[in-house]
């Protein structure tokens, strides 16, 4: 088992920053990515970044440039730097790992609001 814990999320302005962070606990050693998905009001939860286990990061268009997905394995952490926030980026902001393609956890999720 895994435990994800999310947090970071909060009201900003366009044009703001936040980070996000997700806290992982249980079985970790055999997590083969960690994700983070969002999901709009009324629209599908979508991927917007990936990191391997070797830190290989991979992004969404809508997150490229904009967004950094790091790790800090020494405190089983994974981080979601948001910059240059836009309103379309108000979200439900969800942690995901991955050990195998049927064994993926998810977290709580936290709130991001991009608004004036």
């Amino acid at each position: 088992q895994v435990q994800l814990v999310e947090s970071g999320g909060g009201l900003v302005q366009p044009g703001g920053s936040l980070r996000l962070s997700c806290a992982a606990s249980g079985t970790i050693f055999s997590i083969l990515y960690m994700d983070w998905y969002r999901q709009a009001p009324g629209k599908q939860r979508e991927l917007v970044a990936s990191i391997t286990r070797g830190g290989s990061p991979n992004y969404a268009d809508s997150a490229k440039g904009r967004f950094t997905i790091s790790r800090d394995d020494a405190k089983n952490t994974v981080f979601l730097q948001m910059n240059s926030l836009k309103p379309e980026d108000t979200a439900v902001y969800y942690c995901r790992a991955t050990r195998s393609a049927l064994e993926r956890y998810w977290g709580q999720g936290t709130q991001v609001t991009v608004s004036s």
